[in-house]
């Protein structure tokens, strides 16, 4: 079952059916809006084709969960204790603890960059996750040189 992100759908709105057919062991497939997972998921090109959980979580998995507050979340996996997880986005600085099991709604087995398919057991997607954890410290050192190379050009 495919939802393209072209249309204007709300989360909200087609999370009951996402959770039915979840629950039917099937997948969905969905636009994820917003820019906290970039590079990986890009809003408005990429879609994220998710599965039902099957057993506890582990590092460097991207689950779908909602947050107490009732939002919808898409964010990896970066630490898990017993039945917590510490996650976060790829384009954040920002660690999210104590994430629960129950709070899981599915998690991202693949998805499709432009029209290709990418399966998160691909091995050059497996180096990603890791190195872009990884490199988390050297990125915003990165954007501030980056910025004041920019300020001093425009000097």
């Amino acid at each position: 079952m495919a939802f393209w992100h072209k249309k204007d759908y709300h989360l909200d709105d087609l999370m009951p059916l996402f959770k039915e057919r979840l629950a039917e062991g099937h997948t969905v497939r969905f636009g994820p809006k917003g820019t906290s997972m970039m590079p990986m998921i890009r809003q408005n090109i990429d879609t994220v084709v998710i599965a039902p959980v099957t057993g506890k979580l582990k590092k460097y998995d991207v689950p779908l969960y909602q947050r107490k507050g009732g939002q919808y979340v898409l964010h990896r996996i970066t630490k898990v204790t017993g039945d917590s997880y510490t996650c976060i986005g790829d384009n954040q600085y920002t660690y999210e603890p104590g994430v629960h099991h129950d709070q899981m709604i599915g998690v991202v087995i693949g998805f499709y960059r432009d029209e290709e398919y990418i399966s998160v057991n691909r091995w050059s997607y497996r180096i990603y996750r890791c190195l872009w954890h990884r490199s988390r410290w050297l990125r915003p050192r990165v954007r501030a040189v980056k910025n004041k190379i920019r300020r001093l050009w425009k000097k």
